[in-house]
């Protein structure tokens, strides 16, 4: 396997969601179907970090329910979601950039 991948724990820290949550969600979410070692143990990929983090905007910040989640990820609206969660992001950085706290660079 040559992309990085990363143990549940893992992704539980980056995305601050609880492991059960996360094995909850692949209950819930077809698309969500992280590589399985012989062992069994669960290896998630960067696009699926992508998407827990889609899964999490939805249900948390928009406070869709988990069907309305699923539909939302499933129909016509998926690349709008994911839109709408880059500008979000862009902003946020905007905003910290913008911040009169830290120096410009390039101006006098």
């Amino acid at each position: 396997m040559s992309q990085k991948t990363y143990k549940i724990g893992e992704v539980a820290d980056i995305t601050g969601l609880k492991p059960f949550v996360l094995r909850f969600w692949e209950t819930e979410f077809p698309q969500l179907v992280p590589v399985r070692t012989k062992k069994g143990q669960r290896l998630y990929t960067d696009e699926h970090l992508c998407l827990l983090s889609t899964i999490k905007t939805l249900l948390y910040e928009e406070k869709l329910t988990i069907d309305g989640a699923r539909r939302r990820l499933a129909g016509p609206d998926r690349e709008a979601t994911v839109l709408r969660q880059v500008y979000d992001e862009l902003r946020d950085i905007r905003r910290l950039l913008d911040d009169g706290d830290r120096p410009r660079f390039g101006t006098s």
